[in-house]
Parts: C-alpha cells; sequence; structure tokens
C-alpha cells in the first residue's frame, strides 16, 4: 500500500510540475554588452540559461530539432537578449524581407515576448531574422498566436538588434529600450516571457515554454521572468518631424478637365510618456498620402466597401480601441458626404469641377493608452477633421461657386479594460462623433464581459450596445450578443445569438453591414493538432445559423456550413468546404426600400482550396468554388482564385494572382424605379476579375523598392428586369436596354523606403490610377484583354511624393548635453 502512495505521489508531482510555467532569471551588468550578434561580452558571462524548447508546429510537444540558448540581462537603459541558434550554417534561411513581412519568407528568425504587467492577456513581440530584418508587435487576446498571428504587427517601436553567423549556427543580440515598452514602478518585479525560434529549413516553430494549439490563448502560455529589481521608467518622450513635397495630376472629370496641384507639407509625430504605464501620441498636421491603393470594386450591394486601413497613426497601437469591434478608423477623414453630389453636377454638362477632394484631412489626432498595474487599460483618442469645400464652375457665366462637401468634425473615443483572473475581462469603450452645423452628432456605448473558467476550458461572453444620432431626426438603438463554449480541447463547440434593433447604427465611426437582424449560431469543431500517417494537422467544423429580421419580425435564411483542413507532411494544405441554403430565404436590405423583401432561391456551394509548401523558390496558391440553384434556371456561379509568388533571389520576389468570379444568376436591385417608386431588380450575370502584380526589391535590411500594380474589371449584363410583391417573388416587368456595366480600375503604386537610422525614415512614391467611374461600352471591349488594353488609353492619375521623417529621442540627447 505504501509503494502504490509512493508511486501516486511521484506522478501527481510530475504532472504539477510539467504543468508549471517555466521560469528564468535576469542579471543586472554595470555596462551594457556590445550590440554585435557575437555574444563572447563578459556581461553574457554566468547569466542563466533558458533552453529545451518545445515544438509547437507542426506537432506539438516534441523537444525541438536544433538546440537554442537564450540569455537576459538588464542595466538602468533597456534589456538585453542574446541566443545562440545551434544549427549547420549552411542550412540556415538568410532571405531579406521588409520589415514585419518575415511569415512565408525563406529565413530564420527568434523572437522574444513579454508580458510585463503579467495579466496573461497583454505584451510586446520582438522579432529579428537571420539578416537582421525586425518585425515587433503589439499582444492582446484578441489574437490567438495560430499561424504566426501573434499580435498587431502595424505596431512600431525603436529598438536595435544584430545578428552573426558562425560555426554553431547563428546567432542574435538585441536591446529593447525601457521607452519602447511600459511596465510598473514596483522595485522588485516578475513579468511573463517567452521565446521562439522558427527554423525554416524543418518548417519548425518551437516555444521556450509550450504552447499548446488545443488551449486558448497566447499570453497565457507564457513563463516566467524573475530578478528584475529597482527598474526605473524613463521619460518616455520622441518627436518625428516629417516635410514632405509633392506634385499630383487627377484624371480628368466628366467634363473633361484635369484637376492639378503642388503638394506640400510639414508636420510632427509625438510621443509622451505620461507615466510610467500611459503615452499620448499625437500627430500634428498629419499626411497621408503616401498609402497603398485600395481594392476598389464595382459595389452593386446595398452595404459600404470595408477597405483595409493602411495610415501608420491609425494601425500603430490601436488594438485596445478595437476590442469592442465599433471602431473603423476609415471613417476618420472619411470622403465628404458631397463628394459624389459634386460630380453628378459634372455630368449634365453645365458645370464643371475646379476643385473636389476626395480625402477629408486633419487638423490633428492624439492617443492615450496605458496599462497600469491593477489591469486596468485605459484608452482616449480624439481626432478633429478640417471643413472641406468644392468648387465648380458654370460653363456659361465661367463663375465658381463653393460647396460644403462635410463639415468640420471631432471623433473621440474612451477605452476601459480590465483584465481579470483566468484571462476573464470587462470592457467599456463609448464612440461619439460630434460634427460642426446641422449635421448628425452619434454616440455608441458598448460593454464586452468574456468569463473564462479557472480550466480555461469554457468560456462566456456577452456584448450589449447602445447607440445614438442626435439632431432634427435623432433615433437610438441597441444590440447585443452572447455565446458560451468549450474553447480549448480536441472538440470545440459554441453557442450564440445577436439581435441588433432597427434603429441600431455604428457607423458614423465603426462598420455594420445592416442592423435589424437576430441571429442564431451554433458550432462544433474536431481539432487534431498531432501528426497522423498521412496529415500533420487536420480540422473539421460545422456551423449552423438562422437570420431573421427583428422588426417587422420575418424569416431570413438558414445556412449550414461543414469544412475540413488538412496540413500534408510535405507542407502543403487544403481546405474543403460544403455551404448550404437549403430552402428559399428573402433578402430585406437588397431592394433599398423600408426592408421591402426580396426572394432569393435555395443555392448549395462547394469549394476548395489549399496553398504549396512556401519553403520553395515557387510558392502557389488557390482557391475554387462552385454554386448553383434549383429555383432558377442557369444561373451557375463559380470562381478561380490563384497565385504565384517566385523567389528569384535573396533580395527579389514577385507575386502574380488572379481572382475571376462569374455568377450567370445574381439578382439585385437594378438602380432603377417604378413610377410610382417601386423598386426594379434584375436578374443578371456578374464577371469580375481582378488581376494584381507585386513584389519587393531588398537593398538592405533598412532599405527596399515595392511595386503593386492592380487591374479591376467588372461587367455586368443583365438577363431579366422584375418587380417583387409583398411576399418578394418575382414578377416580369419590360426590359430595359442601356443598363449593363462595364467598369475598369487600374492602380500602379512604388515605393522606395529607407530607414536611414532608428526610428528616421525616407519614403518616395509613384501613384498612378485610372478613376473607377471610367467604362467602355461592353460591345466594343466584351473581353478582359480589350478592357485591360483599353486602360492604357484612358485618362490617367499620377501623382511623385518624398517625405523625410526624422527621429528625435528625448533620452539621446540628453545623453548628448555635456556635464556641467
Amino acid at each position: 500500500m505504501m509503494r502504490f502512495f509512493l508511486l501516486l505521489w511521484i506522478l501527481l508531482s510530475g504532472y504539477f510540475l510539467a504543468a508549471q510555467n517555466k521560469q528564468t532569471i535576469t542579471t543586472r551588468v554595470g555596462h551594457a554588452p556590445k550590440l554585435d550578434g557575437v555574444l563572447d561580452d563578459e556581461a553574457w558571462k554566468g547569466v542563466a540559461e533558458a533552453g529545451d524548447f518545445i515544438t509547437n508546429q507542426p506537432s506539438f510537444g516534441k523537444a525541438a530539432s536544433q538546440r537554442t540558448s537564450v540569455k537576459v540581462v538588464y542595466d538602468h537603459y533597456a534589456i538585453y537578449i542574446a541566443a545562440q541558434l545551434y544549427d549547420d550554417p549552411t542550412a540556415v534561411r538568410r532571405q531579406l524581407t521588409a520589415r514585419d513581412q518575415h511569415n512565408r519568407a525563406d529565413a530564420d528568425h527568434f523572437a522574444i515576448f513579454i508580458d510585463t504587467y503579467k495579466d496573461r492577456q497583454n505584451g510586446f513581440q520582438f522579432l529579428v531574422t537571420s539578416r537582421n530584418v525586425q518585425s515587433d508587435a503589439r499582444l492582446s487576446a484578441n489574437f490567438s498566436g495560430d499561424w504566426g498571428n501573434y499580435g498587431d504587427v502595424s505596431w512600431d517601436a525603436v529598438w536595435d538588434s544584430r545578428v552573426a553567423m558562425n560555426k554553431e549556427g547563428w546567432s542574435v543580440e538585441m536591446k529593447i529600450p525601457y521607452s519602447a515598452i511600459r511596465f510598473s514602478k514596483d522595485s522588485l518585479q516578475s513579468w511573463g516571457i517567452q521565446f521562439l525560434r522558427f527554423s525554416r529549413a524543418h518548417n519548425e516553430t518551437s516555444f521556450w515554454n509550450p504552447v499548446n494549439p488545443a488551449v486558448n490563448g497566447f499570453v497565457n502560455q507564457f513563463g516566467d521572468l524573475e530578478g528584475l529589481k529597482d527598474l526605473a521608467p524613463p521619460l518616455r518622450l520622441s518627436f518625428s518631424p516629417y516635410i514632405s513635397g509633392g506634385y499630383r495630376s487627377n484624371p480628368p472629370d466628366p467634363s473633361g478637365n484635369r484637376q492639378q496641384e503642388w503638394l506640400k507639407s510639414g508636420g510632427m509625430d509625438l510621443k509622451w510618456g505620461v507615466n510610467e504605464s500611459f503615452t499620448l501620441d499625437a500627430t500634428l498636421v498629419p499626411d497621408f498620402g503616401q498609402v497603398i491603393s485600395d481594392n476598389k470594386v464595382n459595389n452593386l450591394t446595398p452595404f459600404d466597401i470595408q477597405f483595409q486601413e493602411n495610415r501608420p497613426f491609425f494601425t500603430e497601437g490601436t488594438e485596445l480601441f478595437n476590442k469592442a469591434d465599433i471602431f473603423y478608423s476609415r471613417r476618420v477623414g472619411r470622403t465628404p458626404a458631397g463628394y459624389s453630389g459634386v460630380d453628378a453636377l459634372a455630368d449634365n454638362g453645365k458645370y464643371s469641377v475646379v476643385k473636389n477632394p476626395s480625402v477629408t484631412p486633419l487638423y490633428n489626432a492624439i492617443k492615450f493608452s496605458g496599462r497600469n498595474k491593477h489591469n486596468l487599460g485605459i484608452g482616449v483618442f480624439n481626432a478633429v477633421t478640417r471643413p472641406v469645400n468644392a468648387i465648380i464652375r458654370n460653363q456659361s457665366s465661367g463663375r465658381d461657386s463653393l460647396i460644403r462637401t462635410e463639415e468640420m468634425a471631432n471623433y473621440n473615443i474612451v477605452v476601459l479594460d480590465k483584465a481579470l483572473q483566468n484571462r476573464s475581462y470587462i470592457s467599456f469603450t463609448n464612440t461619439n462623433v460630434l460634427r460642426n452645423g446641422s449635421a448628425a452628432d452619434a454616440n455608441v456605448t458598448a460593454l464586452d464581459l468574456g468569463l473564462y473558467t479557472k480550466d480555461n476550458r469554457h468560456a462566456l461572453f456577452l456584448k450589449p450596445r447602445y447607440s445614438r444620432i442626435t439632431g432634427p431626426d435623432g433615433y437610438d438603438g441597441w444590440a447585443n450578443y452572447a455565446s458560451f463554449g468549450k474553447v480549448s480541447g480536441q472538440w470545440q463547440w459554441n453557442l450564440g445569438s445577436s439581435v441588433e434593433s432597427d434603429r441600431y447604427n455604428t457607423n458614423d465611426m465603426g462598420f455594420l453591414l445592416a442592423p435589424n437582424e437576430i441571429t442564431t449560431e451554433g458550432s462544433i469543431s474536431y481539432n487534431v493538432f498531432t501528426p497522423t500517417i498521412r496529415f500533420l494537422q487536420q480540422r473539421y467544423k460545422l456551423y449552423a445559423e438562422q437570420t431573421n429580421l427583428y422588426k417587422p419580425y420575418g424569416f431570413q435564411s438558414v445556412q449550414i456550413k461543414a469544412s475540413a483542413f488538412w496540413w500534408f507532411k510535405n507542407f502543403w494544405d487544403m481546405t474543403a468546404e460544403l455551404v448550404l441554403n437549403p430552402v428559399k430565404y428573402y433578402d430585406y436590405f437588397e431592394l433599398r426600400s423600408n426592408y421591402k423583401k426580396l426572394m432569393r432561391p435555395s443555392w448549395f456551394y462547394v469549394g476548395l482550396s489549399g496553398s504549396t509548401d512556401s519553403r520553395k523558390r515557387l510558392y502557389g496558391y488557390w482557391n475554387i468554388g462552385f454554386a448553383e440553384s434549383k429555383d432558377v434556371y442557369n444561373d451557375m456561379y463559380y470562381r478561380l482564385n490563384n497565385g504565384i509568388r517566385y523567389r528569384f533571389s535573396q533580395r527579389f520576389s514577385a507575386e502574380l494572382s488572379n481572382n475571376l468570379q462569374s455568377d450567370n444568376g445574381q439578382v439585385g436591385y437594378a438602380f432603377e424605379r417604378e413610377a410610382n417608386g417601386e423598386p426594379i431588380a434584375a436578374l443578371r450575370k456578374v464577371y469580375d476579375v481582378a488581376t494584381v502584380l507585386s513584389g519587393i526589391y531588398n537593398f538592405t535590411p533598412r532599405m527596399n523598392m515595392t511595386f503593386r500594380g492592380r487591374h479591376y474589371w467588372s461587367k455586368v449584363t443583365n438577363r431579366k428586369f422584375f418587380t417583387v410583391d409583398g411576399d418578394g417573388n418575382w414578377i416580369d416587368r419590360p426590359f430595359l436596354n442601356g443598363r449593363d456595366q462595364n467598369v475598369n480600375i487600374f492602380n500602379v503604386d512604388v515605393f522606395y523606403v529607407w530607414d536611414f537610422r532608428l526610428g528616421s525614415r525616407i519614403v518616395a512614391g509613384w501613384k498612378n490610377w485610372v478613376d473607377p467611374q471610367s467604362t467602355n461600352d461592353i460591345k466594343t471591349h466584351p473581353g478582359y484583354t480589350q478592357n485591360l488594353n483599353q486602360v492604357f488609353n484612358m485618362g490617367h492619375g499620377n501623382e511623385f511624393t518624398i517625405r523625410f521623417i526624422y527621429f528625435l529621442d528625448y533620452q539621446d540627447l540628453r545623453k548628448k548635453q555635456p556635464l556641467l
């Protein structure tokens, strides 16, 4: 009996020891190590090593194939990391990339993750490739860590690193100034810490403290860093003044006039650490001209198109503001509300457009954000936009008139985010838009509650919201989302429901396709994270939802989705998807007519997507899909999206992608109405093709040139027109001629970027474009090749810019001052 209890005690002790987080101890040094990538400094001698990395991918739980040794020291100014990554030097992959572009590149990399407040939800990532290309990110609970998605890589900090090749592999030294992170003033501190190594030759990701893909969350799987004493958070104050200039020539307007202007701007970005926890970021007279062009399309839907945010101020360090998902930063500095109306005046020939700005400029914008030692995150965002005026000219009299297209506005966000035990949290978010004059104001309040069980296997989420529009025709609305499910383990499931009232509106500062809906959903998935005979990983998921109109209550749709993902041992992957809308359903938004419903036929969709081994010089990906309905004759839908990327050398790679969609039975609003105001719908064939050619040449780890050319063509051919009765059924009506569409959009973006010193940059850019309103006759140009050729005969816009940014850090300036 005693032997039995002894054996049980040994087994339980082993279990609890295995379950504990790893721990490493850092040492304070009097002299900082010299950053050269060579680990022979006196500062590294006798320091505790962190090793014994455990694989995360392609299979979890094994000892890493190659040894890694990491040391951490610190002084009054920064924390320093040294890592020796043992390997055959000839096996280390060393492709040059742009900053933050290490994923799928042919390069090894090493990263450190720091959770300075040890709330197991938030933190920082600092990553270095084998060619000393840096990447950094802000970590939050929104990022799962799947497939390298550890945090918000748009966040950039100023830090330093060096790498060196040696006979035992390669080594890296990193210096992370305290000004780049945030931590408390406590005399004795314990941080969460994690180290990552990625070996490209083996496609192997390994972590110092094991990261189990079956466990929900990433930061909660960190180890501990001990030994930090008497850290003194510095005065975090930096300035980035800039000047920019250039020339823009817009495409000709409908009357043939072309707007031309010289571009000149100057301003400054400022970062000020108000205290050890919070930072104020401000941009004064910002210039957002040097951003990549949007992927514009021929939008036939009743909803806005959500574009990616490319402006640095609105992408860096905004994870706190995005937590409630009611902030769409493209609303700030949007296209003026009256922009399209001015262009419409030029269509009648009586007026020409002298000036019609397409972007609302900003006076300034600030972000105040941080998290204190009590795990309370606080964020305040404010931006003030300028009023915008257009100028039109009467063609007969030559007289100019001023038209106000956008009023001056103030955009504001306040966030309070409290991290609780066991990864739980509660967040309060409020967005507010105040506009000058009689334009409507808007206010939205959101509460987010996430409760995880102590074992991190189940979670409950509640998300109530309230919106209010004020003005002559003000109104308010509300919404709520609730779900409960199993979030960790091989089997995972979720049950959820959301309700949005008919007047719920977040679109002044957020993005909402449509309110007035009730959705009930459920899903179950089976995940295999350990290799089998054929696969490295497998995931199978079944999802079902039913959607109803909230007011007046009515059935909308039922949809069932089944998917399977396989990751093969040759590092190819494939996903199969089946989607069913098993019964006829109703669309209450398409006809833009007070929730007048449109019957849509039942359909099914079958899709197959995948990609090849991204380690190879030639890498390909594809997405093939087919859909059909039994209720409408000849309404086949298919899609063929594919792309190839070729790595010509360690410096140069290029990618070509082509996305084709053909829908022979699309049903939608025809943008026409009967004399009595009834909407007219159309059954049409829509054929869309988007081709993108892009590439990058890296001169050094901090100097590159990128190019991107995109051509988009959309052809809309109407098959029949109809109105609808009260039940949404189609009623044939006479055909309308001349309503077909043939739309071309073309963009070229070329940027040269040189980070000539830490935080300082020169950017030169050229942009060329064809306005998306440019069209050709379908009969004259029926095919893709004819339209692509015709693009070069259209009036193009051109923009040349150069921008100079210089980073000034108060700590560096202070060091250079002579001692009195």
